[in-house]
């Protein structure tokens, strides 16, 4: 299986491979701010939890998503996210179906977590490429990945119906191995600015 499961550590974040021993947690989580009325975006709710990790879990069997729990140093869960649509052949994937805890926004905990993700992509598993996708109407989502020093791809209109019917535009964006480099020193320079 190409990436296999691995646990990444940090300062501010431990990302461990998804098991339903998260659900309770990551139930919690959920709850606060009620993320999972917000629109634009897939966050579970608290009573469907376990069964987003077991739909998370099946793609996983099929090679094609690897996910992670969003934790704190300490192992509680506060998020998710996943490396998906897996390209093994082509060495290339896509950094998604991430979100955080309304106390974990805008914290070092997604900075430091992509910064793992991509180190691991990119230095680890050799990857050529790695794709950020958003809603177009995600305009928190659609800075962070720019924080990060994702360069805009390009836009999908009308690529996706939503569980509302209404219809996703899909902004793509993406680091290449060449990029990486200086993305790294970006995200190693932020994680050490103090957020106020």
């Amino acid at each position: 299986m190409w990436p296999a499961p691995v646990t990444l550590r940090g300062q501010h974040v431990l990302l461990a491979p998804l098991s339903q021993t998260h659900c309770a947690d990551l139930q919690k989580a959920s709850a606060v701010g009620e993320l999972h009325r917000l629109w634009y975006t897939a966050v579970p709710a608290p009573e469907q939890m376990a069964a987003e990790i077991d739909r998370r879990l099946s793609l996983q069997e099929a090679g094609s998503m690897l996910p992670f729990a969003t934790c704190l140093p300490d192992g509680t869960a506060i998020g998710m996210t996943t490396y998906m649509n897996i390209d093994a052949d082509n060495k290339r994937l896509e950094i998604g179906s991430t979100w955080l805890g309304k106390a974990a926004q805008r914290s070092p905990v997604n900075t430091e977590a992509k910064r793992l993700m991509l180190a691991h992509a990119f230095d680890d598993l050799d990857c050529i490429a790695v794709e950020f996708r958003t809603h177009f109407m995600n305009t928190q989502s659609r800075a962070a990945i720019e924080r990060l020093g994702a360069k805009l791809d390009g836009i999908l209109r009308a690529h996706m119906r939503l569980a509302d019917g209404s219809l996703r535009d899909t902004v793509v964006y993406s680091i290449t191995a060449a990029e990486w480099p200086a993305v790294r020193a970006n995200l190693d320079w932020r994680l050490t600015q103090r957020r106020d």
